[in-house]
């Protein structure tokens, strides 16, 4: 443990000192001294992001409710709390018992975004626990790392070491018995942990490279290491752990509520959404076990919002019944029911009158572009009709706030495609002024949201190149400068930041260097517009010789072995390869709910309720 005096001292020079004391509603912590594995949920990014990630919570009391073994959290402090701990020579710690990071079996990191990996880094220096995998000896903790990012590990392979591909709830404990029963030599049980299913050593396994820098091969070092690695998924999610208790927060964070998860998976098939391909199949939770969850996650926290958590929350089989029970039930209470995003195409009147009784809150859809030529590109399955009728509805029961998220840089895009999101701006603002006056309720604020399109491992758009920066920055204002009305605002994520990322997505082991290089001049917190430095991005790729446009800019051919081919997600390459030759002759793909599409994941995971 920290010394205290310190720690008072720390608390008392930085801004917001509840990031740092634990001690909230709901925590748990145990006398270390008293249990056989020590495990250190990391959160490469500050406190306020990651208490609003459902996977800390999961894991968290998943691992204290076994008797034998303590999960304590730990984030990236800010950089006002960084100066501080090195100021007085204090290393990184854990909310619970503040103690030091490099003193735990396990440290766990969450990969939720490209841009958080110089965090992971810099957490570590600060921990004292050396970077790369191969300079820790046996006193070192295990590093660890899962999550959506965890899908392409190899561009942070020299750091971690192993990765949990898939779900982590069953894989957790399976991993952290099997270091119960064999502690011992580090090398020994790295051999072991590779025998689970969903688990990759990087140490394990060689890359061979050709001679224009794309991947010959990956062989493995040693017998045990397997030759591909299979994603681990809970097959029934009514049995499967969910915490009663979440951790409340002293301070606001991003999702002040109860997190309520439906369901995993998505059938729709977006050829642009790497979620939609790797959480398959689909698994739902039934009705009565949502409403024991939520009757005891309002009990035991107090929030006052209710948030029905998927890809796709709209495509709930039950989901008017799951909403019309929580309203009845907690209506008196004020207790609310939101969904975080809407699906155009299924958008019910019903269910959002049965929301509106508690509260109403700003509505979002997902158009994702501007035409119906490009959403059929891209396999969103919507029509402007959608839209039209969603928001309609929408005005006419009282809502006046809108936000319409687009990408920009999809394949196949042009002008019109790009214009078509202001022209779908307009004719939301149109419906809202077509009303009588005595049914416009507010004042109409309509937000364009453009991200930046970045082609992602285990998508159809695998293999296309993304946009370059100067492409990017043309099509923003092209949108921008036709955008005349104060009625309508519009937003645009830095193209820069995405072309980083889709190096980091699209990368192999060899940018490794490149990070800690990053880090080295002083990248961090690369998520943060006020953090992010490109121009030290750039340096750092120019002093490691690694050409970033290798990874981001360039169109991969179908026959190229990709730094991920190694990881059976479920969903076949050849099915991945058809839907991008779908994408070229504009042509849709039905939502497998309504009949199978052939993807693969009936072959490779059974139990699930894909039929």
């Amino acid at each position: 443990m920290i010394d205290i005096d310190k720690f008072d001292k720390l608390l008392k020079r930085v801004e917001k000192p509840a990031r740092y004391i634990g001690m909230e509603k709901n925590a748990i912590k145990k006398d270390l001294d008293q249990v056989r594995v020590k495990f250190a949920f990391a959160f490469p990014d500050i406190y306020e992001v990651g208490m609003s990630h459902l996977g800390l919570h999961i894991l968290y009391n998943l691992i204290n409710d076994k008797e034998d073994f303590a999960c304590e959290r730990v984030f990236a402090p800010w950089v006002d709390m960084e100066k501080e701990m090195i100021k007085e020579n204090v290393p990184l710690f854990t909310l619970e018992n503040r103690e030091p990071i490099k003193n735990f079996d396990f440290i766990g990191f969450t990969l939720q975004y490209e841009m958080s990996y110089t965090n992971i880094i810099n957490m570590l220096n600060l921990g004292d626990v050396p970077i790369l995998s191969k300079d820790r000896n046996e006193d070192d903790p295990f590093i660890i790392a899962g999550g959506p990012c965890a899908y392409n590990p190899e561009p942070i392979a020299d750091i971690i070491d192993f990765f949990v591909i898939g779900e982590g709830e069953e894989v957790t404990l399976e991993i952290l018995d099997k270091y119960k029963e064999t502690k011992g030599n580090r090398l020994d049980f790295l051999k072991e942990v590779s025998k689970i299913e969903g688990v990759y050593v990087p140490s394990f396994y060689e890359i061979h490279y050709k001679k224009d820098n794309t991947i010959e091969s990956m062989e493995p070092l040693i017998e045990e290491a397997p030759k591909t690695i299979k994603k681990r998924i809970i097959k029934d999610l009514n049995k499967a752990y969910y915490p009663e208790k979440i951790i409340v927060p002293y301070i606001e964070t991003v999702h002040d509520r109860i997190p309520l998860e439906i369901f995993r998976g998505c059938t729709r098939g977006c050829r642009f959404c790497q979620a939609g391909m790797i959480y398959r199949p689909v698994r739902e939770k039934g009705v009565d076990r949502l409403l024991e969850l939520a009757e005891k996650l309002s009990k035991n926290t107090g929030y006052e919002d209710i948030s029905l958590t998927s890809l796709s929350s709209c495509d709930y089989s039950e989901l008017q019944l799951l909403i019309s029970k929580l309203i009845d039930r907690y209506e008196e209470q004020k207790i609310g029911v939101s969904l975080p995003s809407l699906r155009l195409d299924s958008f019910s009147i019903e269910v959002l009158k049965e929301i509106q009784k508690v509260r109403k809150t700003g509505l979002t859809f997902a158009p994702e572009a501007g035409s119906q030529r490009l959403r059929d590109v891209i396999n969103k399955g919507v029509e402007e009709e959608d839209l039209i009728t969603a928001t309609t509805y929408a005005f006419e029961e009282g809502w006046s706030t809108i936000k319409l998220y687009f990408m920009i840089g999809l394949p196949t895009e042009e002008e019109e495609d790009i214009l078509g999101i202001k022209e779908l701006g307009y004719k939301v603002k149109d419906i809202f002024f077509s009303l009588p006056k005595n049914k416009r309720k507010g004042n109409l604020k309509i937000t364009l949201s453009a991200s930046c399109f970045v082609p992602k491992p285990f998508t159809p758009f695998q293999w296309v190149g993304q946009n370059s920066i100067d492409e990017f920055y043309e099509k923003i204002d092209l949108l921008k400068n036709s955008i005349r009305d104060k009625k309508i605002t519009f937003n645009y994520h830095d193209p820069k930041l995405s072309y980083l990322e889709a190096i980091l997505a699209r990368g192999d082991r060899r940018l490794s260097r490149v990070l800690i290089r990053a880090w080295e001049k002083g990248c961090k917190f690369d998520g943060w517009s006020e953090k992010f430095d490109y121009e030290k991005w750039i340096e750092a790729l120019d002093e490691t010789g690694i050409d970033g446009d290798f990874y981001a800019l360039r169109e991969r051919s179908i026959e190229e072995v990709l730094p991920w081919d190694f990881i059976e997600s479920g969903v076949t390459k050849e099915y991945l390869v058809k839907e991008y030759e779908k994408s070229k002759q504009e042509e849709l793909t039905r939502d497998c709910r309504l009949g199978c599409t052939n993807c693969g994941i009936n072959r490779s995971f059974t139990g699930g309720v894909c039929k």
